[in-house]
């Protein structure tokens, strides 16, 4: 266990408790429901900036059990600035380079935590999340763009270091715990070779006084104070995938890849691909 305590030695906290068992697994029926009555559908709004599609997904959001520790990483006044899922079905070649989240989020300062909340146990077998401790001491390194199709980052990032030789850590999570991470921490997760579902959710929060490089995006403040107004505000879901909750969804996806796929060559992958774990 890596407590919140260790968090700014470490750059990661593991596991949290922050919902009971049996609601996290409703959670997890309510999206395998999803995926399993419409699955184009289900890829289109499981995806980047997914809470401002679901009113249940804003609602976790903003839950005091999550806020409660975010707030022990970057203080009282908390905004949301993305969210989406992570699934890798039983046998799926899916997995996460080694990268670092910091690459092109285009955010300062790097105060960034990202919240991860198993919805589904997240176990070695079924590709977990994996991060080396205290490498978000040591600053931006080098990222190579790979858009393998197998790969659920944006880009295909791939960080240029050799980790062969790193402590590695699994973050292994039960149904309602979370860990949260450094936006400048390398980590990645490797394919599902369990015969189990692996369903995360990740909410990314930062402080009002971050400013976005590049272009101005959504941030919805979840606690505290924005004394800055450096984001503007999204619309929350008043109901389930409605057309302005998907109008809001769109021109918040609009504006992060105007950002985060900057100078990329392979546009044609920009919709529907995952962000960044």
């Amino acid at each position: 266990m890596y407590s919140i305590d260790q968090y700014s030695s470490t750059g990661f906290a593991s596991p949290i408790r922050v919902m009971k068992e049996s609601i996290s697994e409703e959670l997890a029926d309510r999206v395998q429901n999803l995926r399993k009555t419409n699955p184009i559908l289900a890829e289109r709004a499981l995806g980047t900036n997914c809470h401002l599609l679901f009113p249940w997904l804003h609602e976790i959001s903003h839950m005091s059990e999550i806020l409660d520790e975010v707030e022990k990483v970057i203080g009282p006044n908390i905004l949301l600035w993305s969210s989406s899922f992570f699934i890798k079905d039983p046998g799926s070649k899916s997995f996460v380079s080694w990268h670092q989240d910091s690459t092109y989020w285009g955010l300062k300062p790097l105060e960034i935590v990202t919240a991860w909340l198993a919805f589904t146990p997240s176990k070695t077998s079924n590709g977990c999340m994996q991060v080396i401790p205290g490498s978000h001491l040591r600053g931006q390194s080098e990222h190579k763009d790979t858009f393998d199709d197998d790969n659920l980052l944006s880009r295909g990032q791939k960080i240029e270091i050799d980790i062969s030789d790193e402590k590695v850590v699994d973050l292994l999570l039960e149904p309602g715990e979370m860990s949260l991470h450094h936006v400048r921490i390398f980590h990645g997760s490797n394919s599902n070779v369990s015969s189990s579902v692996r369903i995360g959710f990740t909410m990314r929060y930062i402080p009002p006084h971050t400013s976005q490089e590049g272009g101005r995006t959504f941030a919805e403040l979840v606690r505290g104070e924005d004394n800055y107004s450096n984001f503007d505000t999204p619309r929350p879901p008043a109901i389930e995938m409605g057309e302005e909750e998907w109008a809001t969804q769109q021109e918040s996806l609009k504006r992060l890849n105007s950002i985060t796929f900057n100078g990329s060559t392979q546009e044609s992958k920009i919709i529907g691909h995952q962000p960044y774990e």
